[in-house]
């Protein structure tokens, strides 16, 4: 008897083969599929025309808002009255929060940093003394800080910084305080102890040592200028590549690149602005600091402490009584009232041979009720405490 017959079946090979030549496609048509998936390079440039269009009228309006909360503050004096640091640090930080890419934070902060600067020189622009001359650090410091519509007064020295504050000639002034690699500025804290200006702000700024110079030949350099904390940032890489180099100190970064370019045997340390502003070349494509972390802070001074703006520091200048214990009676509020210290140094006081006062940092603002009634204890204990500001924590 026959077997039944049977419905037949392609060979399961045979099926996925077939399956395999519908997916394939040639290169020529896989490319054609991509080009009608892609939009046409002329509807994407459309499209960012308009959100150009969208962005510029709501500066525009946000500017007009920033006219009106100067007119309901009333007639004011100066630009400076109109200033409000612990509002453009709750701003910036809201910008930081809301950041979800692709661009970063640093560069979201700045773009609205320049908004904000923009806005609040319509009234008229902040005048903030730096130490000079154009191309410095501490200008860059100031850019970062207030902006490129802030006017920028470049002075001689740290001194002249703090004096030209005081005069009432500059609003405020950017000076730098500590270096990552090289420790305290002493000049600056030096200043505060007879000083009666107040520390409004601090500004954190990677700082990148680049060797410049007119030929940009390392074989012809004989003399570098830079300022002191210069030689020291990049002491090894100088003792490895240049060790028969003249070093000469300088008052700044900049004023070494001015100088050295007035001779093919003379180089200087400094930033790459500097470079742009005097006309040097980089002798090293790369920087030279020993760190590459290095970075300095900043504090702006001015004439008054501002309100909190949720996330601030305090700075205190203590002088003690000559006793055992005096340095666990100056911290011991701060523990008790659970403030936490993020710095303390010592100086001699310049009131007495052997004395000396401490600059401390505090987490919290003047005004936190913590720190009222940590002061008010501390007060009990020693002989002078002189609140040097409470400001904002730098904004990355």
């Amino acid at each position: 008897m026959a077997a039944p017959n049977k419905p037949t079946r392609p060979p399961a090979k045979k099926a996925a083969r077939s399956g395999a030549k519908k997916a394939t496609r040639t290169p020529a048509a896989s490319s054609q599929a991509q080009v009608a998936a892609a939009p046409a390079l002329a509807d994407v440039r459309a499209r960012i025309d308009g959100i150009d269009r969208q962005i510029q009228e709501l500066i525009a309006q946000r500017a007009a808002f920033a006219l009106q909360v100067g007119k309901a503050k009333g007639k004011l004096a100066a630009a400076v009255d109109y200033y409000r640091p612990e509002r453009e640090a709750q701003v910036l930080r809201m910008v930081v929060d809301r950041n979800e890419g692709p661009l970063s934070d640093e560069v979201l902060v700045h773009v609205f940093r320049e908004i904000m600067s923009a806005c609040l020189a319509q009234q008229e622009p902040l005048k903030i003394g730096y130490l000079g001359p154009e191309g410095t650090f501490s200008q860059q410091a100031v850019l970062k800080h207030f902006g490129r519509s802030a006017h920028g007064l470049p002075l001689g020295s740290i001194e002249e910084v703090f004096q030209e504050v005081e005069a009432g000639n500059a609003d405020f002034g950017v000076v730098p305080v500590e270096n990552s690699g090289q420790g305290t500025i002493q000049v600056t804290l030096d200043m505060f102890l007879t000083s009666a200006l107040k520390i409004c702000g601090e500004v954190e700024l990677m700082v990148h040592q680049y060797l410049l110079s007119r030929s940009g030949r390392l074989e012809d350099i004989e003399r570098i200028y830079a300022h002191p904390q210069a030689f020291a940032q990049t002491a090894g890489w100088l003792r490895t590549n240049l060790p028969r180099a003249e070093k000469v100190p300088v008052s700044s970064n900049a004023e070494g690149a001015r100088r050295a370019r007035g001779a093919d045997d003379s180089a200087a340390i400094a930033g790459e602005s500097a470079a742009h502003v005097y006309g040097l070349k980089k002798v090293i494509m790369r920087p030279i600091q020993d760190d590459k972390d290095n970075t300095t802070r900043f504090l702006v001074i001015g004439r008054r402490i501002f309100p909190p703006s949720g996330h601030d520091r305090t700075s205190i200048l203590v002088f003690i009584h000559d006793k055992p214990g005096a340095l666990f009676d100056v911290l011991s509020p701060f523990a008790r009232h659970g403030i936490s210290m993020n710095r303390i140094e010592s100086r001699p006081s310049h009131q007495a041979k052997w004395e000396y006062a401490f600059f401390i940092d505090l987490a919290g603002h003047v005004d936190d009720e913590a720190m009222k009634q940590a002061l008010s204890e501390l007060e009990r204990h020693v002989a002078q405490v002189k609140v040097l500001g409470s400001y904002p924590v730098a904004v990355p």
